[in-house]
């Protein structure tokens, strides 16, 4: 596959210009060149750009994505910080799911007043909890 210019990665993954410009001066990926004032990268932007797309959608930050790749730009993934993200995933997940079935309680609550429902009352109870303890 030939080299892309920025304006064709960005097309290609919906990622702005400017997005590729900063994963670049955070040294995520790399141009091979220019073409005039337009940088170029080589075909493998794209996996890594998918990389960095997956591990921002599952929360890593930019900086433990650049600890995803060795020095010359491959990925190098720590198999306990992947544990450790799924982990919090799971968690997150969880209480999602507790939010999610609270809130359709809530909806379809025939109390006369909802707000007065007592599962209403645990769910507030538990987000009063999280706010002095998160």
């Amino acid at each position: 596959m030939k080299e892309l210019d920025i304006g064709e990665v960005a097309k290609l993954t919906n990622i702005a210009p400017s997005a590729l410009r900063f994963y670049e001066k955070k040294g995520l990926i790399r141009s091979v060149g220019r073409n005039g004032l337009r940088r170029q990268y080589g075909p493998d932007v794209l996996n890594k750009l998918a990389l960095i797309t997956l591990g921002r959608t599952v929360g890593f930050t930019l900086n433990e994505i650049g600890e995803m790749f060795d020095a010359q730009g491959n990925p190098s993934l720590d198999s306990m910080l992947l544990l450790n993200k799924a982990e919090e995933l799971d968690k997150t997940i969880g209480q999602l799911k507790k939010a999610s079935e609270g809130l359709k309680h809530v909806a379809n609550c025939s109390a006369p007043d909802p707000v007065q429902c007592p599962n209403f009352q645990k769910i507030l109870g538990r987000a009063r909890a999280a706010l002095f303890i998160g």
